[in-house]
């Protein structure tokens, strides 16, 4: 255990008043030297506009100045320039914690922090990927304020995402680079995670750690979303769940308010990302979203000029940022110990500007606008004097304040925008910020005359009939909390409870809660969800809307149609609104025509944009199937084999699946089937899919039983029936997983020709391949290997995740990856993706003369389209294991062709696997998340 020293409240007060800061004109020839604690002077006013972009340094004062002070936390308070009446004292400190990105608390009050420890330590960003960072959990034993007892929860990380509390001693959690999240439980008590255990695939990315998913964050709906991922996840007691939602082009930072519409970050842009509406529906962007203005930040003349941009994103006189370009952390205050105006508003961070931005919602005709309160001021609502002021994350704490996450930190952008010979570079050299590292504050924000709650929180030992009590808390913390944990529970003795706390109860919040917790106990009833859509509180209506959906997908309640037609015409836009959006996502029948009428008839500006979106939606991304910012490349025969097979699944297999593939109900409150997206079982060795497909599976499946029963044997269809639904299977719905071919269906009929029964659950089990686990004790060698990122590693060992592994040159015949296991396996397939040029940080080096060039997409680059990408896939290869790394076997040789590949072969005791190109190409070989499969062998 480990305690922190306490700090004396210091309120935060004008600039340099208490340490004697003098700041200095930006126009001054010689400026003296700062007097200790200073910012550094301010850099003089820039060139010409044509000379203001990211590596323009003419007229640009490059001569060498003092450090930055690294300050203790007692002196950088003193550089707090807050509104009048707030104070920020700290909760949380170096040498305890070091470079804090996010913070979340578990239902007892108990504070985890991401640490990411190996963040910018240079320009280089060198060693960013190396497995340094840890979770750490804080307690504030004795009450005052401080948090002073802590463990690692989770060491050893690779620049850890998100940290998402669960039960007690429970957390959900993943690394940078993977696709694979995690639960992590401490079984013994002791405050360290002791077991690991699979929650869910498909929410990872690749390329540099600033345009990686993060903030996975449970909203009201029971739902689960993050950064950049365009599926949201849900955990049920029959396992998780995953479905599409619309991209929401965010990067650190996720919210919700008090009706549960999420609110998402962005990062280089500066500003919140999406807000509208629910992302269920899609981002429907509203180009008035931002007040005039909005775009300009009004930080501190902090002086140094560090900014990305140039010189033109400087503000002249100040050295300040003259516009947003790095947003951080995302929270709609909901507590009940700061003044009644904060709540509801969006408070983000801008690390480049060294402000905390308070945004006000302004809702106007169904439309949101987020305003700066300051901006007439020309001011905001938190500033720094002190330049390693780095507010990353914000949140509504337990004790109803808002504590803010200071990483304290001297180079706060990535490593691509730090080049040799940029701007930025220049300005990290002038005022050696790589030299402030390892620290990090966590802050409590208080307001004069209003004390903070001091009550513990308890709700892992708490009764939940006391949690239920907690649905009507002043602070939505404890409101989310209670309701996150009675889902967990799913204790059904507090149903009657619940329906009367939503029924009858005067807390409008209350209410809405108690619904939506009665949604996660699958105990809700059409009755209710109707008085919602009656009641005379338009966001009560709205949410008794939200409500009916579960219920017409889960239960087939289709007569809520009629009542969606009629809450369409509502007098309130925002009421209209849902009703149009929800109708849309349960494809009624009629949902245009429903939109066209409305659109006619009521004029309210969001009502317009919404009706408009559905009447004329936007055309799907090329090729379908993944996406995003960066979807994958597939051939049209790909292509063609994925619309088969969605075509297959809608018209034989969605009556039980589910069209989306979360399961159909059979009407008396279980499922027809099992729900196949975020499935991780088809997601995994192709030989599962093709195995259920060919031969069938009969329940009980992971102890469930189903009203179908059985999925019967497919093997009368042809290959390419079989290979397209089952590509669909691994690639639709959210999934995410390599092709079936033909060929692969045609070998699998050999593997059981005699089966006349479908296969139990047990049966497959001692048949089917399983994953092999990666783990540091393999070790990964190759003849060629270089980053595909900036900041990446560089080792062979990036193939088995995504960041990737590449080698650099163009293809050679000899080059080869091999991996040595630490023992002997029962090898029985493989698969990859190859690497895309997208992935790349640079172009492609040392052209081979003379050699064919690589193929490339078929399709020309479109205006106003991403231009076509290479695929590295090796052109020719051969696939050898060994089991003394002396005697090799060929088990697979071919040609490659596709981003996503699957070599299946005859089960082969290997060691060591060593993958070996066999002809020429004009480009690189790389390949990511890179999977071995063993066969059982008993």
């Amino acid at each position: 255990m480990k305690r922190v020293s306490r700090s004396t409240l210091i309120t935060g007060v004008a600039a340099g008043a208490l340490l004697g800061v003098v700041i200095y004109s930006a126009n001054a020839q010689t400026p003296p030297a700062a007097a200790p604690g200073a910012a550094p002077a301010a850099a003089p006013a820039g060139p010409p506009a044509s000379n203001r972009g990211p590596f323009g340094l003419d007229g640009v004062d490059l001569s060498p100045k003092p450090p930055v002070p690294h300050l203790r936390p007692a002196e950088e308070q003193k550089l707090f320039q807050l509104q009048p009446g707030y104070s920020m004292t700290p909760v949380l400190t170096d040498p305890q914690i070091e470079q804090p990105g996010q913070i979340a608390f578990d239902a007892n009050g108990r504070m985890y922090v991401l640490e990411l420890r190996t963040y910018m330590l240079d320009a280089d960003a060198k060693d960013e990927l190396t497995p340094r960072s840890r979770i750490s959990r804080w307690e504030d034993k004795d009450g005052d304020g401080v948090y002073e007892t802590g463990t690692v929860f989770i060491d050893n990380l690779i620049f850890p995402r998100f940290a998402t509390p669960m039960g007690d001693g429970q957390l959900i959690a993943k690394e940078s680079n993977s696709d694979d999240t995690y639960m992590y439980t401490d079984t013994n008590g002791d405050g360290k995670a002791d077991k690991k255990e699979l929650f869910v695939t498909g929410l990872g990315r690749s390329g540099n750690v600033e345009h990686q998913e993060s903030h996975l964050t449970w909203a009201l709906d029971n739902w689960m979303y993050s950064t950049y991922n365009s599926v949201r996840v849900r955990w049920t007691p029959n396992g998780v769940q995953k479905e599409s939602v619309g991209a929401n082009g965010a990067a650190w930072g996720v919210s919700q308010d008090n009706y549960g519409k999420v609110w998402f970050q962005g990062g280089a842009s500066g500003l919140p990302s999406y807000f509208q509406f629910p992302i269920l529906y899609g981002n429907i962007p509203n180009p008035e979203q931002l007040q005039d203005g909005f775009r300009v930040p009004w930080g501190a003349p902090i002086g140094i000029a560090d900014m990305q941009g140039g010189q033109g994103a400087v503000r002249e006189g100040e050295g300040s940022a003259n516009s947003t370009s790095a947003g951080s952390g995302a929270n709609v205050y909901r507590g009940d110990r700061l003044p009644q105006e904060l709540q509801g508003d969006y408070f983000y961070g801008e690390v480049v500007a060294r402000i905390l931005r308070r945004s006000k919602p302004v809702n106007l005709e169904g439309l949101t606008q987020v305003q700066n309160p300051y901006q007439a001021q020309k001011s905001e609502f938190i500033k720094s004097m002190d330049p390693l002021f780095r507010p990353v994350d914000n949140k509504t704490a337990p004790d109803g304040t808002m504590y803010i996450v200071d990483m304290y930190h001297g180079i706060i952008q990535e490593g691509e925008w730090a080049q040799p010979g940029s701007y930025l570079r220049a300005k990290i050299n002038q005022y050696k910020l790589d030299t402030a590292v390892g620290m990090g504050r966590i802050w409590r924000l208080t307001y004069n005359g209003m004390q903070r709650d001091t009550t513990k929180p308890t709700m892992f030992q708490d009764s939940s009939a006391k949690l239920v009590t907690f649905l009507s808390h002043p602070n939505g913390w404890w409101r989310d909390t209670a309701q996150q944990q009675l889902v967990l529970r799913q204790d059904k003795s507090v149903v009657p409870a619940l329906k009367a706390l939503a029924q009858s109860n005067s807390n409008q919040l209350a209410r809405i809660h108690a619904a939506w917790t009665l949604d996660g106990l699958g105990s809700l009833d059409a009755g209710l969800v109707r008085t919602f859509m009656k009641d005379t509180d338009p966001q009560v209506r709205a949410q008794g809307i939200r409500l009916s959906e579960g219920l017409y997908k889960a239960g087939g309640d289709t007569s809520f149609a009629a009542d969606l037609k009629t809450l369409a015409s509502d007098s309130d836009p925002n009421v209209a609104i849902q009703a149009l959006l929800t109708a849309n996502y349960l494809k009624l029948p009629d949902a245009v025509d429903l939109a066209k009428a409305v659109q006619a008839a009521n004029k309210a500006k969001g009502v317009q944009l919404v009706a408009n979106r559905i009447i004329t939606p936007p055309a799907p991304a090329a090729g379908g199937f993944g996406g995003g910012d960066n979807p994958p490349v597939r051939t049209a025969a790909e292509v063609a084999s994925l619309e088969k097979g969605a075509q297959i699944f809608a018209e034989s297999c969605g009556e039980c699946h589910g069209h989306d593939g979360l399961g159909a109900s059979d009407g008396a409150g279980g499922m027809m089937a099992p729900a196949l997206a975020g499935n991780a079982r088809i997601q995994g060795s192709p030989e599962h899919i093709l195995r259920v497909l060919l031969y069938g599976l009969t329940d009980p499946i992971n102890g469930k039983s189903y009203a179908a029963g059985v999925m019967v044997p497919q093997k009368a269809e042809s290959d390419e029936w079989i290979a397209a639904v089952a590509s669909y299977l691994r690639n639709g719905m959210t999934n995410e997983a390599n092709m079936i071919t033909p060929a692969m269906v045609a070998e699998a009929r050999k593997w059981d020709p005699s089966r006349q029964t479908p296969y139990t659950e047990a049966q497959l089990n001692k048949v089917q391949p399983r994953l092999v686990q990666a783990d540091s004790t393999w070790k990964v060698t190759a003849s060629d290997t270089a980053p595909v990122i900036i900041g990446g590693t560089g080792h062979p060992s990036g193939a088995l995740n995504l960041e990737g592994w590449n080698t650099g040159q163009t293809q050679t015949p000899g080059m080869f990856w091999q991996v040595e296991l630490p023992k002997a396996i029962n090898l029985t397939g493989l698969d990859y993706q190859a690497l895309i040029s997208a992935a790349f940080a640079r172009a492609p080096t040392n052209p081979a003369p003379g050699v064919a060039a690589a193929p490339r997409p078929a399709t020309p680059a479109t205006p106003g389209q991403r231009p076509p990408r290479q695929v590295y896939y090796p052109r020719g290869y051969k696939v050898e294991v060994s089991v003394d790394g002396k005697a090799w076997k060929t088990v697979a040789q071919g040609k490659g062709s596709s981003m996503y590949n699957s070599l299946m072969f005859p089960a082969t005791q290997a060691k060591f696997v060593k993958f070996t190109v066999t002809e020429a190409a004009d480009s690189r070989w790389g390949m990511r998340y890179l999977k071995l499969f063993e066969k059982p062998t008993a």
